[in-house]
């Protein structure tokens, strides 16, 4: 069939110009706008989660950093009370180590307070002579420290008594082989005690400074019969006065025999308490002493 003008417009109009377009009242299928006027829709990012989750964030390390500092306060806290615990155990302990001290030094005193004969024998024997006056003999001792002139002894008056009334004033010291002169400086006929002095230099004994006690431990040397460095112990049996209103006398239960007159009466610390002067006649275990605060008194050497 022969195209009409209109037909042959439309086909004209096809083939110069592309594809023909659909009419705006044709409605035969979906309808999609050109590709030219297409825009692609990106998503926006969701900027308020974002937002949220760094709140969060910065809520967590917020409670962390306080946790831990409350960790550490707690922790030197703890370090505090340890150091002062410690303070305290150590002011306890060195209490206590004062304390072990104090007994250990106590200890000590008390050992050295015990009665030990061979010490105290031993401490003393240099210092006991036996005394030569005459035709008599009996025991002497020194007293006190040495000084320039020479060193004091101790004995009996009784003793050195004949050649004093005879008007001597010389009597020996001997001992280990030696023969030692000395001079009678000052008696005391009443309380049977009498001083010595000698230019030779001696080691003395000390006088007791406490009181005598009945059951009190005593050594007693002397040269009994002439034997040198006798040694005898016993115990305080009693003070008592003499018969005769001369004084205070030591009773003790040592051994004594003739030549011990003069010879000291030793406590366990060494020193003095007695100086044997006499023994009870048919009977044993009583000996006597004059106190040595006695002979201290009359000669002012103690």
């Amino acid at each position: 069939m022969p195209a009409t003008p209109a037909a042959a417009e439309a086909f004209s109009s096809k083939s110069a110009a592309g594809p023909p377009t659909r009419p705006a009242t044709e409605r035969s299928g979906p309808w999609a706008p050109p590709p030219d006027q297409l825009r692609r829709v990106v998503p926006q990012p969701q900027r308020g989660w974002l937002r949220v989750t760094a709140l969060l964030l910065v809520a967590g390390l917020a409670v962390l950093a306080g946790f831990q500092t409350y960790q550490i306060n707690q922790l030197t806290d703890r370090l505090s009370e340890a150091d002062q615990r410690l303070a305290q155990a150590q002011g306890a302990d060195a209490d206590r180590f004062d304390l072990v001290e104090s007994r250990t030094a106590d200890l000590e005193r008390q050992v050295g307070a015990a009665f030990d004969p061979e010490s105290i024998a031993a401490a003393a024997l240099p210092s006991v002579f036996r005394v030569s006056a005459g035709r008599f003999t009996g025991t002497a001792f020194a007293v006190g420290e040495p000084d320039a002139g020479g060193t004091d002894l101790l004995t009996n008056y009784h003793v050195i008594e004949a050649g004093y009334l005879a008007g001597s004033r010389r009597v020996f010291l001997e001992r280990d082989g030696e023969r030692v002169e000395a001079s009678i400086a000052a008696v005391d006929a009443d309380s049977d005690v009498a001083l010595l002095r000698t230019s030779e230099s001696y080691a003395g004994l000390m006088a007791a400074n406490d009181g005598v006690k009945a059951g009190q431990q005593i050594v007693v040397v002397g040269a009994p019969l002439g034997l040198v460095d006798t040694v005898t112990i016993g115990v305080v049996s009693a003070l008592r006065e003499a018969d005769d209103g001369s004084g205070p006398v030591l009773q003790f239960d040592a051994p004594i025999n003739a030549g011990n007159s003069g010879g000291p009466v030793i406590n366990s610390s060494t020193q003095v308490v007695g100086i044997a002067t006499a023994k009870a006649r048919d009977a044993e275990g009583i000996g006597l002493a004059v106190p040595m605060q006695v002979a201290c008194a009359a000669f002012d050497i103690c």
